[in-house]
């Protein structure tokens, strides 16, 4: 007969230190939310935006994962001369065993932008798909019914110089301005908006592209290379070509953006995209370019002009800089209004180019003017003297 042994195990004693064990307001949520949404309720472009980048000021307790060459980590606040409230607040102090506790959310006022067109991955490849697939339906519907037959000889020349150079500003932009812009922003709210708008302008300019070899093999006359010594020579252009390579230049990324959303494309992409292009198009038998112009014209007016007003006006608005953003803003108002006014005065000769005419340049150029001042008037910023050149 065997016999077992009766052992005696300690009794498990809770204390409540366990995991899971501490009741939090959100304990019972089905949902993990560490942000405070910008409605009542957080939206699915909030979810896969906000904090994605992370911060050292709110739970990165090991500090930042990664740096560069010359000591800075992450993404400072520095990259740009524009403050948010609580920028001048020190990054909390990091070392092993300092735990994760940081600043309250938002630790700073960057991270109260939201993107009114709440882009993300799955919106920016919907959109940019329809737009496409639109582009695409209409050209070929144009081939299929001769439609660049119609066109007057002059405009044939017109679109292959000037429409064509215009691929290049879409060009630099998109890659040496708001890619670049992307990557410095401070947080991902920021860096999401920009990386979009860098895609618009990059599709932008591979749709000309393709136009243009679509041209090229419809119409006879149609040289495809002509936009190159456009570019490169024509005086016309020059000006347009001066200031998208200064703003590529700039090594702020709120400047950069400011200058390209807010001043250039007013007072030089509008008024040559819907002040000439779109308005003597038609009256020279073409019916398919504004449908590609246009596209890119919407890009803007509809989508990147959006999210920009809305990144600014919290700026203009800050409860503890606003009068330094305001300043800092004016200050570039007055270098890039006379640059671009400047530019667009260059290109006045291409008004007097095709057989029938478009409006007259300075009507055009007041329009824009207009709605250049409308802009401002939003973001409660007054006329730069330098609009009256």
């Amino acid at each position: 007969m065997t016999t077992t042994t009766e052992r005696s195990l300690p009794q498990p004693r809770f204390t409540d230190a366990e995991a899971g064990a501490k009741e939090f307001p959100d304990s019972t949520a089905r949902n993990y939310s560490y942000f405070t949404p910008q409605k009542r309720k957080q939206t699915h472009y909030e979810d896969v935006t906000v904090e994605v980048q992370p911060d050292p000021r709110h739970y990165l307790s090991q500090g930042w994962l990664y740096g560069f060459a010359d000591g800075q980590g992450g993404y400072p606040l520095e990259w740009t001369a524009l403050k948010a409230w609580g920028s001048d607040r020190p990054v909390p102090e990091r070392f092993p065993g300092s735990g994760g506790k940081g600043y309250d959310w938002p630790a700073h006022g960057w991270h109260e932008f939201r993107d009114p067109n709440e882009e993300w991955e799955m919106t920016f490849y919907r959109y940019n798909s329809n737009v496409v697939r639109q582009i695409t339906q209409n050209v070929d519907s144009a081939r299929e019914t001769k439609a660049f037959e119609q066109w007057n000889p002059n405009w044939v020349q017109f679109v292959e110089r000037n429409v064509g150079a215009w691929m290049h500003v879409e060009q630099g932009l998109g890659l040496y301005l708001f890619a670049n812009a992307n990557r410095r922003g401070p947080t991902n709210m920021h860096n999401t908006a920009m990386a979009v708008n860098s895609m618009h302008r990059l599709r932008f300019a591979q749709d000309l592209a393709l136009y243009n070899l679509t041209l090229s093999d419809e119409i006879e006359a149609f040289d495809g290379e002509a936009h190159i010594e456009t570019w490169n020579s024509d005086p016309a252009w020059q000006g347009v070509r001066r200031v998208a390579e200064q703003l590529t230049a700039v090594d702020d990324w709120a400047e950069a953006v400011f200058a390209a959303n807010i001043v250039f494309e007013p007072l030089v992409g509008e008024l040559f995209r819907s002040g000439l292009v779109q308005q003597a198009a038609p009256r020279n038998g073409d019916y398919v370019t504004p449908t590609v112009v246009g596209a890119g014209e919407h890009d803007y007016a509809e989508r990147d002009l959006r999210y920009t007003l809305a990144m600014f006006d919290l700026l203009v608005n800050d409860k503890e800089f606003a009068q330094h953003n305001k300043d800092l803003m004016n200050q570039w108002l007055s270098t890039w209004t006379e640059r671009c006014i400047k530019a667009s005065r260059d290109l006045q000769p291409l008004w007097s180019q095709p057989d029938a005419k478009p409006p007259r340049f300075e009507d055009s150029l007041d329009r824009v003017k207009s709605r250049f001042s409308e802009i401002l008037r939003q973001l409660g910023l007054d006329d730069p003297k330098e609009l009256t050149l």
